[in-house]
């Protein structure tokens, strides 16, 4: 099972054991991770899952396109590496990801 780090905005770290299959967004409520609202349950169509993708990472992860740009585009503070985590699907591949959550989810 891969480990994923959410960093909330204040720096609290949530390490988490992330089930494959399932989104980094159903983790994060499932840890009820603070700041990870996921309003539309993962239909992206409301952005309050927002995250940063740690630079090491988005390469693999790949950016924010189509759709989930534009939400991403509404929000406060986006940025290059800016994702939403129901669009990031857990895999064996992303043991060891680090995402930070802006402040905006504080």
């Amino acid at each position: 099972m891969p480990s994923v780090t959410i960093i909330e905005y204040s720096g609290k770290e949530h390490v988490l054991d992330a089930e494959v299959g399932l989104t980094l967004m159903e983790c994060a409520v499932d840890n009820m991770v603070p700041g990870i609202e996921a309003e539309c349950g993962g239909c992206c169509s409301c952005a309050t899952c927002h995250c940063f993708v740690d630079e090491q990472w988005i390469e693999r992860i790949g950016r924010a396109a189509g759709l989930e740009a534009g939400l991403l585009a509404g929000t406060s503070d986006p940025r290059e590496n800016s994702r939403l985590c129901c669009q990031i699907a857990i895999t064996d591949s992303l043991d060891g990801l680090i995402v930070r959550l802006p402040q905006s989810q504080y």
